[in-house]
């Protein structure tokens, strides 16, 4: 039989990336090579069996004002280079793409973020589109909806949208920092918006069904981003020039429980759905 081609691969491992494999390899007495070796397989037989939307935490404690949690954004990127959230203190708007996470702050502008950064909600997946439709024409945002609402196959089913295009318009707006415990309609209240025209850049956000609203905010949830990298924000509405439209069918939810003291002593069991609205919209 034939012996196995072994390939050498030279790389470079960011700093908090490095002191995990570190650690791993003192706990386990492997090699970094066989450590690697296991998550790339491990890694790449997700992507081949399906990818799951990963909330860091159900947005039900984001809505009730719980606005501080643990969850750094390097774990966060260990599940998704593709989604939106926000940020401790509810500072700003969040937007994962490309493997890269801006920060939009309600001054307009649009930041880096690192490794270390914390977040009481993050919503995303590894993106890998199943499909691909090109749009022409100027639509709203209500045609937009009715386009994305005839491009999915069920409205039982999580699915991660991305759009890239040229605009005619988008209004967007981004939350203003605010104190824990504050109710989120009450902190979205007055918050900063945004009008840019004649703007090239890319929509991204999540399909959720209505059944989940409790861990995830229903409907389509998009956030914009230039292609200049320094405008950006939370969706409220738009016009497209000609746009791709890639759709990606998740079929599994992984839902993170965030173990602090404020989020296991509060009170989950209220509808949030009225109030949930009228922050988002």
């Amino acid at each position: 039989m034939a012996s196995e081609k072994i390939t050498e691969l030279e790389f470079l491992l960011s700093y908090d990336i490095l002191k995990q494999l570190t650690g791993t390899m003192e706990r386990t007495g492997c090699s970094a090579a066989d450590i690697i070796e296991q998550a790339l397989r491990q890694f790449l037989s997700a992507r081949k069996d399906g990818n799951a939307v990963y909330l860091s935490a159900p947005i039900n404690a984001l809505v009730e004002g719980l606005y501080v949690e643990n969850t750094t954004i390097a774990e966060v990127r260990q599940h998704g280079d593709f989604g939106l959230g926000t940020f401790n203190y509810l500072d700003g708007e969040m937007l994962l793409l490309d493997g890269r996470v801006y920060q939009i702050r309600s001054d307009g502008h649009v930041y880096d973020v690192g490794d270390d950064e914390r977040s009481p909600f993050a919503c995303v997946t590894f993106f890998s589109p199943d499909t691909l439709d090109d749009i022409n024409g100027d639509s709203g945002v209500s045609d937009l909806a009715t386009i994305l609402d005839g491009l999915i196959p069920s409205p039982n089913m999580l699915y991660a949208i991305r759009v890239d295009g040229i605009f005619s318009s988008v209004r967007c707006r981004a939350a203003s920092r605010s104190e824990n415990y504050m109710p989120l309609v009450e902190a979205t209240r007055d918050q900063s918006v945004f009008d840019f025209h004649e703007v090239r850049g890319s929509l991204a956000g999540f399909y959720t069904p209505a059944f989940m609203a409790s861990l995830n905010a229903p409907g389509f949830h998009l956030h914009f981003l230039a292609e200049d990298r320094r405008r950006g924000g939370h969706l409220i509405d738009c016009t497209i020039k000609e746009a791709r439209i890639g759709i990606q069918h998740v079929p599994r939810l992984d839902v993170g429980l965030p173990v602090t003291l404020d989020y296991l002593t509060v009170d989950l069991t209220r509808d949030i759905g009225e109030d949930l609205e009228k922050a988002e919209k």
